[in-house]
This record gives C-alpha cells, structure tokens and sequence, in this order.
C-alpha cells in the first residue's frame, strides 16, 4: 500500500502530523508493506529566497494578528508538538522560501533517502536555532547528514531548475484532489485523511485502505488542524 503525503517545512502541523502518522504506522500489523511517499506543498509559493522574516513578524503581517496572538499561537502549537515527543522552538525562528526543500526532497526520494532529509529539516526548522532558509550549506549540511552526496547537493542547488518541475507536478497533482491545506495525506487513491489528525484517525485509515483501490474518500468527519493560504490553525487554551 502506498501513502502519500503532501506538506511543507514551513508547516508545523505538518511536522506534528507527521509524528501522528508514524505512531500509528508503527503500531499497523502491515507497516512493512506500506510505502510512504513526501509529495511538495508550499505554504507560500512564489517567495523570494531572500525574503526572510521572523515568524512572528510573518504571522502579524501576513494573517493580521497582534503580536500577542501570534506569540499565543506559537505557545499552543509547542505545546501541541510537545505532546508527540517534538522539540519546538516558540521565538526566534524564520519564515522563507521552501522551495530548494522541495528540490532536494526530490533528488532524496531517487536516493531512497526523503523520510531522514524530511524529518532532518523539520527538526532544523521547528527545533534548532540555526535557520534553514537561504543558507545552501545548511542545506548541504542536512542532506549530507540524511545520506546524499555532497557534490550532488550542491549540483542541484545551483540550478533552480532543477526538481522544479516535479515540486510544481505534486502542486498542481494535490490541488486536483481537492486540497487546500496540508499535512494531506492519501492512502493508495482511496482514502483521504486531511490535518494533523489524531493517531487513532490514522489507525482506522490504514486499516480501510488495506488492499483497496477506488476513488477518494475522506475518512474524518471533521476537519483537524492544518496549515493553508489563510495559516495554521492553532487550538486555544482552555
């Protein structure tokens, strides 16, 4: 069976989504039968690769909240990725371009090496102080420890070209199916769980698209929280 998941580094319940899914994946009586798959989604597609803000500068420009509430958001999503075991850095991290990710998730996947890059640059984005944005020996320095050449790195980081158009393909691919926001994950193009939904949620989707095949189908009755053109959704405090 093959799972794929479209999502962005820049996204954090992508990052929380991620480590739902894999506690659900790990506890699947089949999971060595399921192929996992990381497709591209940008949160802010068309940024310049120099245009780099502070996330809660982002946030207050962007989406129109106070300093507060953005400040309140970034407390709750840690507390969030807290709960599934995840370091999260609430200040001082940066927004930016994902672009050359995507690009080198791309060359990561012919290597078989895109969960350890994926999960490297989550870790370096959401926990780490060091940023990852418009610095390509970080970059390098991810994908080298995740497996892949440096030389080969370097290579397709020079030529923006390059992955381009697959990162556009998985773009336009999870449009058509109806997407708006991410994580967004598709199980063997039967079954559609969309947000970082619960591991339990995760759970009964693994276990319907077992050795199915048919159209999509969302299998929640509610939205979960996810990230899209109009931000991330964050859980109050109750």
């Amino acid at each position: 069976m093959r799972v794929e998941i479209w999502s962005d580094i820049a996204c954090p319940w992508c990052y929380v989504g991620k480590a739902r899914f894999e506690k659900a994946l790990r506890a699947f009586p089949h999971r060595d039968g399921v192929e996992v798959v990381h497709r591209s989604f940008e949160l802010d597609p068309g940024r310049a690769k120099d245009d780099i803000q502070p996330v809660i500068t982002m946030l207050t420009r962007k989406y129109g909240m106070s300093a507060a509430q953005a400040e309140a958001g970034e407390d709750n999503l840690g507390a969030q990725a807290a709960a599934e075991g995840l370091d999260y850095r609430t200040r001082g991290r940066d927004h930016g371009s994902t672009f050359d990710m995507h690009r080198l998730l791309h060359l990561a996947k012919e290597q078989g090496r895109q969960d350890e890059l994926l999960g490297l640059l989550y870790r370096a984005n959401f926990a780490e102080e060091r940023s990852v944005f418009n610095d390509d020996e970080r970059l390098v320095e991810l994908a080298v420890a995740a497996g892949l050449d440096a030389d080969a790195v370097r290579t397709v980081l020079a030529d923006p070209d390059a992955y381009a158009d697959a990162v556009r393909a998985d773009e336009r691919e999870v449009a058509e199916l109806g997407a708006n926001g991410v994580p967004f994950f598709v199980l063997d193009r039967k079954y559609g769980v969309s947000g970082a939904q619960p591991a339990e949620v995760f759970t009964q989707a693994l276990t319907q698209a077992w050795g199915e095949r048919g159209p999509l189908t969302l299998v929640q009755d509610e939205a979960a929280d996810a990230c899209g053109p109009d931000g991330c959704a964050v859980p109050q405090q109750q």
